[in-house]
C-alpha cells in the first residue's frame, strides 16, 4: 500500500463514500441528467475533506502532470492530473459513482442509437481502456487564482469515454472567491446554443454529460453536444475535483 496516497481519515461517525454515494436521489439525478444535462449532488463532500484534496495540490508526487492552461489555449488557471494510486478519496468515488451512472449511460446511448454499452463495474470499465492503450489516470485537481478561467471544452482523452463525469467545487464561493461559475452551453441542432450556469456550494457536485447527451424532439431522439467551462475568478482562489471514468492515452 502507498501510504502517501491515503487521505487523512474521515471522523467515525461520518458516512462513507460508498454510503454517501448510495443514499443520493439517483432517480431525481437521472432526471435532471436527461432534462437539462447537468445534475447537483448537495454537500457530496465535507468542509474538511475539500481542504484536505485542495491542500494536496502543491504536493507533487500525487500526480502525474502539471497543466498551465494558457500555455496551450485553455484559458487561465492550471490544474494537475493524479497519478496511479489515486488518493483513497478520489478513487472511491470514482469506484462507487461509476456503477450508479453506468445504467443512466447505456440508457442514453439506447436512445441515440449507439451500440456502445458500459460494464457494471468500473474496474472492468478501466480494463477495456487499458486495452485500447488509454492507461493514463483521469482524475485531476484544479487551481485558480484572480482573473482566471476556464474557456468551453469537453474531457475527451482516447476513442474510449465514459459519457458522463463529476465536478465538486473545493473552495467556497463569496469566502474563498468570487465569480468563477460552473457553465455548461448545449448546442442543438439548427439552433442557437443555450447557456447553464450551475451554482455550486463548496462541497457540492455537478454531474454532467462529458460530449452529447440525447433529447426527445418531433421526429424521435436527437444528440445534442454540450461543452463546459468556468467563468473568470473575480477574486480570491478557487479550488476542483474532477472525476473522468475514462483513462487517457
Amino acid at each position: 500500500m502507498n501510504v502517501a496516497a491515503k487521505m487523512k481519515p474521515v471522523a467515525a461517525d461520518s458516512p462513507s463514500v460508498a454510503d454517501r454515494v448510495a443514499l443520493l436521489d439517483w432517480g431525481r439525478i437521472a432526471r435532471d441528467l436527461s432534462e437539462q444535462g447537468a445534475a447537483v449532488v448537495e454537500t457530496l463532500l465535507s468542509p474538511s475533506e475539500c481542504r484536505e484534496i485542495a491542500a494536496l495540490y502543491p504536493r507533487e508526487e500525487h500526480f502525474r502532470s502539471h497543466v498551465v492552461m494558457s500555455r496551450h489555449g485553455f484559458g487561465k488557471g492550471e490544474y494537475r492530473y493524479f497519478k496511479y494510486p489515486l488518493p483513497d478519496l478520489i478513487g472511491g468515488l470514482r469506484t462507487a459513482l461509476y456503477p450508479r451512472l453506468a445504467p443512466i449511460a447505456n440508457e442514453w446511448n439506447g436512445r441515440m442509437g449507439i451500440g456502445t454499452r458500459y460494464p457494471a463495474g468500473h474496474k472492468e470499465f478501466l480494463d477495456l481502456c487499458h486495452k485500447a492503450g488509454q492507461e493514463r489516470p483521469t482524475p485531476l485537481l484544479l487551481q485558480y487564482g484572480t482573473g482566471d478561467y476556464n474557456c468551453l471544452h469537453q474531457d475527451l482523452y482516447g476513442e474510449l469515454a465514459f459519457p458522463l463525469q463529476v465536478a465538486i467545487l473545493l473552495s467556497e464561493p463569496g469566502e474563498d472567491f468570487t465569480g468563477g461559475e460552473f457553465v455548461l452551453v448545449e448546442q442543438r441542432p439548427r439552433m442557437q446554443t443555450r447557456p447553464e450556469v450551475v451554482p455550486l456550494r463548496q462541497g457540492h457536485a455537478v454531474v454532467f454529460a462529458v460530449h452529447h447527451r440525447p433529447v426527445n424532439g418531433t421526429r424521435g431522439t436527437y444528440r445534442v453536444n454540450l461543452r463546459h467551462g468556468v467563468s473568470r475568478i473575480r477574486s480570491g482562489q478557487r479550488h476542483t475535483v474532477g472525476i473522468i471514468f475514462h483513462d487517457a492515452r
